[in-house]
């Protein structure tokens, strides 16, 4: 534990607060754990069954203001930041996971014995936790890099979905306007007078027109982020949307309204149509194919711009606005399709690739003497060898045990079945059981597997 004097670095208070954070056992996903995995860029990925612990220590960094890595690779937070010599409270910590160097395991170091490090992490045992690690498999520590506020393990930078989106926004929208036909008034790079005096608080007047009309002339990045990002991508749910959908849906909001891109969405996903984007709505999104909503939301898009009174004006730049965002989105959906298919092909760091995906825990991190099986190994109870040499058991001992037991086998029941027919029985079940185990024996490609069963007496 810190001392008095030590103060507690801010991503850890984030990551302190999920202390207790669990997986939802079946096709349920903890909605919290979800979240981790959007935030740090992966909203196509977001679900519990996912490996998640670079997620959480990703999340609490973002919530701090510091970027992590936005991997779910733990062994990406090894080239984040810079290395600490010496262990410090708070430090990510990266640990191996196996002898498989793409496997790993990431945390936040809150305490060192003489052979273990106790770390605050994600996907230990199916929850955010606290647990303790051997130290051999720690291969660093790593801090902020001083005075950063964005430190990435990639050699370019990432882009998270907004800033993609938007940038696709702002080539659309371009610089200053002023058309009389524009009912949105003076327009500076997609923002209307009326909706930076909005963000200003100001009310738009006789006595502010002008002073606000020359403000918007020169908005700064910063401001023109800030607008979008509240007024249009938080309303109308962009980040809990697959990233394709996301980037689609977000245009519309700020070209065609956050209430008419609500209804077109729910349109395309033919559900109710009330402009208020909510659970079902969202379950449908997350559900449907991406490309054939994608193909829907255009052909909506298309349908309502031609129906505008001032279509004549702005409608052939309009419809050229939705197939130039429709061909991102859709390369964009292809994008992730693939770094799907990468995370199911290659599970990352959290499991061996033995395991399936629903199978996905940090269980054996805490209970090491439990060796991963071979990928390949087969349940003993499909083993012809396994069979043969228990029917050849039983065949000899039955009769023995059931004597023991007080059946009697050798009076009335020799006297109805015949002292030879019980010979010959006998001799054909050994005989059936050393010919299973011949040629189970010689059929046996792959060890064998341990399964749990149960017997009911």
């Amino acid at each position: 534990m810190p001392s008095a004097a030590v103060r507690q670095p801010a991503w850890l208070d984030h990551a302190w607060a999920e202390l207790g954070q669990r997986e939802i056992a079946g096709r349920a996903s903890n909605t919290r754990i979800a979240d981790y995995i959007r935030r740090v860029g992966h909203p196509d990925l977001a679900d519990d069954a996912t490996p998640w612990c670079a997620a959480f220590v990703g999340a609490c960094l973002e919530r701090a203001g510091i970027g992590g890595t936005g991997s779910l690779r733990a062994r990406s937070y090894l080239a984040w930041g810079v290395a600490a010599t010496e262990p410090e409270w708070g430090a990510i910590a990266v640990l191996s996971r196996g002898c498989n160097p793409d496997l790993g395991h990431v945390g936040f170091l809150v305490g060192v014995t003489e052979g273990q490090i106790v770390l605050l992490g994600g996907n230990q045992s199916d929850a955010v936790t606290v647990e303790a690690f051997a130290k051999e498999r720690l291969l660093g520590f790593r801090l902020p890099a001083e005075g950063a506020q964005s430190a990435q393990a990639s050699e370019e930078p990432r882009v998270s979905g907004f800033d993609r989106s938007l940038a696709s926004v702002l080539a659309s929208e371009g610089g200053y306007s002023e058309d009389p036909y524009d009912p949105g008034g003076p327009t500076n790079k997609g923002i209307t007078i009326g909706d930076y005096a909005a963000y200003k608080g100001e009310a738009l007047d006789a006595s502010s027109y002008e002073r606000l009309k020359a403000e918007l002339r020169a908005i700064p990045d910063q401001s023109v982020a800030a607008i979008y990002h509240g007024r249009y991508w938080q309303p109308a749910r962009c980040p809990e949307l697959p990233s394709a959908l996301a980037h689609f849906h977000f245009d519309a909001a700020v070209n065609q309204g956050v209430s008419g891109a609500a209804r077109m969405l729910q349109e395309s996903l033919e559900v109710a149509s009330d402009g208020q984007i909510g659970p079902v709505t969202l379950a449908a999104a997350r559900s449907r194919p991406v490309r054939v909503t994608l193909e829907r939301y255009a052909k909506i898009r298309r349908r309502r711009y031609r129906a505008l009174s001032h279509f004549w004006r702005f409608g052939r730049g309009w419809l050229a606005r939705v197939d130039r965002v429709l061909a991102e989105a859709q390369r964009l959906a292809n994008q992730t399709n693939r770094e799907e298919a990468s995370l199911s092909s290659s599970l990352p760091d959290d499991v061996p690739q033995s395991q399936s995906m629903e199978s996905m825990t940090m269980a054996d991190d805490a209970n090491p003497a439990f060796p991963t099986q071979p990928a390949n190994a087969k349940w003993w109870g499909s083993s012809l060898t396994i069979w043969g040499t228990l029917v050849t058991a039983l065949s000899t001992v039955a009769p023995a045990i059931l004597a023991v037991l007080g059946f009697d086998v050798s009076s009335a029941m020799i006297e109805r079945l015949g002292g030879d027919v019980m010979t010959v029985a006998q001799a054909v079940a050994g005989l059936i059981g050393t010919i299973m185990t011949i040629v189970g024996r010689s059929r046996a490609a792959v060890p064998l597997m341990r399964r749990p069963m149960s017997i009911r007496v």
